[in-house]
């Protein structure tokens, strides 16, 4: 009988120390939990950037669907001469909006925002609650202050703002999803316009042009090239003088245009396409010594005015002449030969094309319409576009 009295009162005292451990560890756990919640949800709703490079990978999974992960609060983008078009690291941009801060309040800050970047456009009262609509990211009708934060900060960027302005158009990769200061955009097949990847290491010994030849080797046939051509004319067109003012493509290269499995073009890096009336108020009376202090990106350059040894504020190049030096060499190689001779003048045509030229803008919708409809034509009744 004793036997059994202690066996039982053994297995009752080690039930209760058994649940006295659970017990301690779950308060442990819970206390944790909304100390580390209370922390960071008020900052970005548990992402946090500056994790983003060390834990995860540029490519992944949002929901069933595979995409690219950007995290460019890490990169500090630069004007050539010193003044920037996006936020440094070292700024703070989670700061905004505060605690407290009215849906009201928050839409006014995102429309000062935008009449600072795109100008005085009409229509920024819908761009504004387009936003709103984007920020609320669990679609639960109501912005929180993490999603603000979130969007706040995103809406720096001008590849953000482009995506979410651009995003029913065809050649716009489509904004995904984001979190803190990450966003997550669709992935593309093909990357790059042409070209094959190679080694850095073997990169440093090739010389300039035999790596532009050897590129021409890797393309696709030359109707998909003409069809992917096609696209960037019209993504051209889609930025050029749209609802929200003309954007200017400051990086027209290769390795920033990509296309997907059925050769339609797709923009892969947009962070050097940056609104118009922006550009030229940080450029215009800037200090120069000639026109190299007047650039911006590769391809955005104004001129030194002499006399003031200032920057002018136009841009000398448009948009669809920097598209058409591109696609020179890339739709001639290979071109059939009984539009070839029409095309090169077409590109050529296109190429010289001016910002201070008297009517640009009819000129530039002719040459953009020709060289449009030239490509279409040779390549409707083809099976391999």
């Amino acid at each position: 009988m004793n036997d059994c009295y202690v066996l039982f009162y053994s297995q009752a005292r080690f039930s209760y120390v058994r649940m006295k451990y659970l017990f301690f560890s779950w308060l442990v756990v819970f206390v944790g939990s909304w100390i580390i919640y209370v922390q960071y949800s008020t900052y970005t709703e548990l992402c946090r950037g500056k994790d983003c490079k060390k834990i995860i990978m540029y490519l992944g999974i949002w929901g069933n669907l595979p995409g690219v992960v950007k995290c460019q609060m890490e990169q500090a983008l630069h004007l050539d001469f010193g003044t920037e078009l996006e936020p440094r690291k070292e700024i703070v941009l989670f700061d905004k909006p505060t605690r407290g801060t009215t849906v009201q309040k928050f839409k006014e800050m995102v429309y000062s925002l935008f009449k600072a970047k795109l100008g005085d456009q009409g229509n920024l009262s819908e761009l504004v609650n387009l936003i709103l609509t984007v920020a609320d990211g669990d679609k639960d009708g109501q912005v929180s202050l993490g999603e603000a934060k979130s969007a706040w900060a995103l809406l720096q960027l001008n590849e953000f703002l482009l995506m979410v302005i651009l995003q029913d158009k065809e050649h716009t990769p489509k904004l995904m999803g984001f979190c803190g200061d990450l966003y997550v955009m669709e992935s593309v097949e093909y990357t790059s316009l042409y070209g094959i990847s190679l080694p850095w290491v073997i990169e440093l010994f090739i010389p300039s042009g035999f790596r532009r030849s050897m590129d021409q080797l890797f393309t696709p046939s030359w109707p998909r090239k003409a069809k992917i051509a096609i696209g960037l004319l019209e993504f051209v067109e889609d930025v050029f003088h749209g609802p929200y003012g003309n954007f200017l493509m400051c990086d027209i290269s290769a390795k920033n245009l990509g296309y997907n499995d059925k050769y339609d073009l797709k923009m892969v890096d947009m962070r050097k396409i940056v609104p118009e009336t922006n550009l030229k108020e940080l450029i215009k009376d800037r200090h120069c010594e000639s026109d190299l202090d007047c650039v911006y990106g590769t391809d955005c350059r104004t001129s030194c005015d002499q006399s003031t040894m200032k920057c002018t504020s136009e841009v000398i190049q448009p948009n669809l002449a920097k598209a058409c030096q591109l696609l020179k060499d890339y739709l001639l190689r290979g071109a059939p030969s009984e539009i070839r001779e029409e095309l090169e003048k077409q590109l050529y045509s296109c190429i010289a094309l001016k910002v201070t030229a008297n009517q640009m803008e009819m000129e530039h919708s002719l040459i953009l319409n020709n060289l449009k409809t030239l490509l279409w034509k040779k390549i409707s009744y083809t099976n391999d576009s």
